[in-house]
């Protein structure tokens, strides 16, 4: 029995192998380089760049000096902005407030509204001269019998 097990579970491997085989790897999210110092790996989803090595039995790997420099510039901007909202809270500047227009403001804008009015019911008298029929007369109605 043993004897016939045996060919039964080689075979089995020879076309799991080759299952394995027939089909590519899908790409994965990282991308690893070997180099002098330990292993580049690529995010290939982010774009960010580490720097791994193996030490005490575990890999360890730290961001690239470049988007080392560019993350700590970030942090330091997103940190001050915080300040400020924090200290813009505490002041009690939840909302800025809005500035009311000046009377000049207004006048000004109520007399732009006014030419344009006058502007239109000019328009409209004039449309109104053109309807009517050149005896002065407007059209009449049909006769009633």
């Amino acid at each position: 029995m043993n004897r016939m097990l045996i060919p039964v579970v080689t075979l089995g491997g020879v076309f799991a192998a080759i299952a394995a085989f027939a089909e590519e790897p899908a790409p994965g999210r990282y991308a690893m380089q070997k180099t002098d110092s330990g292993i580049a790996r690529l995010d290939t989803q982010t774009g960010e760049v580490s720097l791994c090595q193996e030490g005490n039995g575990e890999m360890v790997c730290r961001m690239a000096a470049d988007e080392r420099t560019a993350f700590e510039l970030e942090l330091d901007l997103l940190t001050k902005r915080l300040e400020t909202l924090e200290k813009a809270v505490g002041e009690g500047q939840t909302a800025l407030k809005p500035r009311l227009p000046t009377e000049e403001e207004i006048d000004q804008t109520m007399s732009i509204m006014e030419r344009m009015m006058r502007s239109f019911m000019g328009i409209v008298k004039d449309l109104e001269r053109e309807d009517k029929t050149p005896s002065g007369k407007t059209e009449e109605g049909p006769q009633k019998t």
